[in-house]
């Protein structure tokens, strides 16, 4: 017995083959994409869960900060390839030294006082031109008594500093050449010029 086709309401009667044909297709269509987007949010899922495992597995907590630099032990171990006597400056007990190391012929101390940082550098029979080398250029602008000791002082312009300088202090110690500068203020700078002004006065009391 033949089956009576069935009639379609919106068309108000029975589908043709084609029709059949397209809306099954376009079911297929409708079924599969559904099944690709439950299948992306599932991934998507998946991959954010693997991920928030992998950062609560990583270690929390700063990195130790690392010990500060002895000063006079790395002296007198440069001391022995120089022979030449090098400067311990004498600074407050929370300027942390980063670094001290001879570099070429220039000895040199970095600190971390509360602000920024203070270099005291000792160029070992460097020329007169050192200083004006290690600072781009810049003259003088002054010059200050500090523990009987005659600086030359540097105020460089904010417009125009390089690494951060932005205050010096220089002079002259026998046949060696004294530079404190750095990303500092006058009052910081002199703090660690009394630090080394009684080894540059025996400097130049060394030298004829």
């Amino acid at each position: 017995m033949a089956t009576t086709p069935r009639i379609v309401a919106e068309l108000g009667r029975p589908e043709t083959p084609e029709e059949i044909a397209d809306r099954k297709a376009a079911s297929s269509q409708a079924y599969r994409s559904s099944k690709t987007f439950r299948n992306l949010i599932t991934a998507l899922l998946v991959t954010l869960a693997v991920v928030a495992v992998i950062i609560a597995a990583v270690p929390r907590g700063s990195l130790d900060e690392p010990e500060p630099v002895d000063v006079a032990a790395a002296a007198a171990q440069a001391q022995e390839r120089v022979e030449h006597p090098l400067l311990i400056p004498e600074v407050p007990g929370d300027w942390r030294a980063n670094s001290a190391r001879m570099e070429g012929s220039v000895w040199r101390v970095v600190y971390a006082p509360a602000t920024g940082f203070v270099r005291v550098a000792q160029g070992i029979g460097v020329d007169e031109t050192w200083v004006s080398q290690t600072l781009g250029g810049f003259a003088p602008s002054g010059d200050i008594a500090i523990d009987d000791v005659d600086w030359e002082v540097y105020e460089i312009p904010a417009s125009a500093r390089a690494d951060n300088i932005s205050y010096a202090l220089a002079t002259r110690a026998g046949g060696d050449t004294v530079l404190i500068y750095g990303a500092t203020d006058a009052a910081t700078a002199a703090r660690a010029a009394e630090g080394v002004a009684d080894q540059v006065r025996r400097l130049q009391e060394e030298t004829p």
